[in-house]
């Protein structure tokens, strides 16, 4: 039962695939209803401390380490649809645990079992995955892969949004009093049950080729210590685990920031989440025309300061008066994060796969996934720690004016979470100085950059009488500038190419749209004096 097959007819293909979306569909109801901020909204129901939600949100990320060892399973056991039939089966059974945890009367022991459930349900996804991703790749035709995927993210996108409306307006209600509460978070779960022994069913139904003859192993060890070995893609590694550490020390405690210190529900948290993922959707093609015409370095040089900014500004979210107003501020800041966090997650892992040599990706790959594990498992943890630690401390910022007809104060005070963003938000900066160490193949050179930035300003200033050019006055080229300061141009230099090239060219497209639009070309730069001679004869 469920063994291999030595081939898969092209019926039996067509069948898999409508399985697989099947199989899709309620797996992403299970990830809308189940995880992320329902679970954390579990665990402040049955009153969890800082430390334990950070340890339950580490989980997820820490897990992922569990798929170097899956390697070695499959190379051994070369059943990819049992083992993946097997894992998510048994992973699913901790949802009817997590439906009986809001009725287990000491608080401890309830956080301490739905701990034990976490690990079990993301420890054997994870393995589940490594082992699917080879199943679905000898799976799927190389030329329908494209086409398949995103019919099948496109069936994922559309559940996840109808379950994040039902979960919001459940979790509304769940907030009107503790017993309430308790059959709401057990009604989800034992619906997310049902949903994975679907899920489940479907999945065991997706036929699976047998694995083509395995060559001669390398040990798992080698594999991870090859890629320390390159001093640029060590520095690539440095960038994405500081980043990984900076922002999950964090962005798991804005739940907890929201419900218990600005007094919003959990629907509304989860509004926001998902208004996060909306803007995700929305940028993403955008990132991608951006990465392949200029960089991905230059994409992650924007996109991520701007993340940063917003864990920083999410210091400020209780100084912003009245409810209405407040909920909008984090409705925009999260519109920028889901946005930001697209560019990062792309270029990110664009680059990695660029730097990667071809013949030995997969260790690479491999390295990156677990130095981003170990690094964003911590994080949360240190983060729970830290953050009951600063609950008894607080930082005011005030400044002082002081004026013949008297002295005005203006004041700013941080809680504990608040403080603590400050903090997360200032170790997020550090990732800027090792993302300047990464060199990527493919980076134009310095006299496209200035021309590129001379170019941009050039068409900016002269939409500035139309009220789109002094919206676009305000674009600053971020990522072009780091390009120059890596560059190291002498000042000099740029000043006379800035004098010699400032009228070259007039285009009269905004700054944004020559940015998004696929049809912008580099402008060519100026002709020297030697090719205008050449010409001439």
């Amino acid at each position: 039962m469920l063994a291999p097959q030595s081939s898969v007819t092209e019926g039996e293909l067509r069948r898999g695939l409508r399985y697989l979306l099947v199989d899709a569909s309620f797996a992403t109801a299970i990830g809308a209803l189940n995880s992320g901020v329902v679970l954390l909204a579990l665990a402040l129901h049955i009153g969890a401390s800082n430390l334990e939600i950070g340890l339950l949100a580490a989980i997820p990320l820490f897990t992922q380490i569990l798929q170097a060892p899956a390697v070695t399973l499959v190379e051994r056991l070369r059943t990819r649809r049992r083992i993946s039939v097997a894992c998510v089966f048994v992973a699913r059974l901790a949802l009817p645990v997590y439906a009986a945890v809001p009725f287990i009367p000491d608080r401890g022991l309830a956080a301490g079992v739905l701990i034990a459930a976490a690990l079990l349900h993301y420890g054997l996804n994870a393995v589940g995955a490594c082992s699917w991703n080879s199943w679905m790749r000898d799976l799927v035709p190389a030329d329908r892969l494209g086409r398949f995927f995103s019919r099948r993210t496109m069936y994922g996108t559309a559940v996840s949004a109808l379950a994040t409306v039902g979960g919001a307006l459940a979790l509304e209600r769940a907030g009107s009093d503790r017993a309430t509460g308790d059959y709401i978070f057990a009604t989800l779960y034992s619906f997310g049950f049902v949903c994975g022994l679907v899920s489940t069913a479907a999945l065991a139904r997706v036929p699976e080729p047998r694995m083509p003859a395995s060559s001669e192993s390398v040990p798992i060890y080698r594999l991870l210590a090859a890629p320390l070995r390159d001093r640029n893609f060590r520095s690539m590694l440095g960038y994405l685990a500081s980043w990984q550490f900076a922002v999950n020390l964090a962005t798991p405690f804005f739940t907890v920031y929201f419900v218990r210190e600005l007094g919003f529900s959990m629907g509304f948290v989860l509004v926001l989440s998902f208004i996060s993922q909306i803007a995700n959707l929305a940028v993403i093609r955008g990132w991608g025309v951006l990465s392949d015409r200029f960089a991905n370095k230059s994409v992650l040089g924007v996109a991520t300061p701007m993340f940063i900014l917003c864990v920083a500004a999410m210091a400020f979210a209780s100084e912003v008066e009245g409810q209405t107003l407040r909920a909008a501020y984090l409705v925009v800041l999260h519109v920028l994060m889901g946005a930001s966090g697209a560019g990062v997650g792309l270029a990110s892992g664009n680059i990695v796969l660029k730097l990667s040599p071809p013949s030995g990706a997969t260790g690479f790959m491999a390295s990156n996934a677990m130095i981003c594990a170990v690094a964003a498992g911590i994080a949360p943890v240190i983060g729970g720690w830290a953050s009951d630690f600063f609950a008894a401390r607080q930082l005011s910022l005030a400044l002082r004016w002081a004026s013949p007809s008297g002295a005005s104060e203006f004041g700013v005070m941080f809680t504990h979470l608040e403080f603590f963003f400050l903090i997360s938000a200032m170790l997020g900066f550090n990732t800027l100085y090792r993302l300047a160490m990464v060199q990527e193949p493919g980076a134009v050179g310095s006299r496209q950059v200035v021309a590129h930035i001379l170019s941009a300003t050039a068409r900016t200033l002269g939409n500035a009488s139309s009220v789109s050019g002094l919206r676009n006055a305000m674009v600053f080229p971020g990522g072009e500038l780091i390009k120059l300061r890596e560059l190291r141009i002498p000042l000099l230099t740029n000043l006379q190419h800035i004098v010699r090239e400032r009228f070259g060219w007039g285009s009269r497209e905004s700054v944004l749209g020559s940015m998004i639009d696929a049809s912008y070309e580099m402008p060519e730069p100026e002709p020297s004096l030697e090719d205008l001679l050449a010409r001439l004869k």
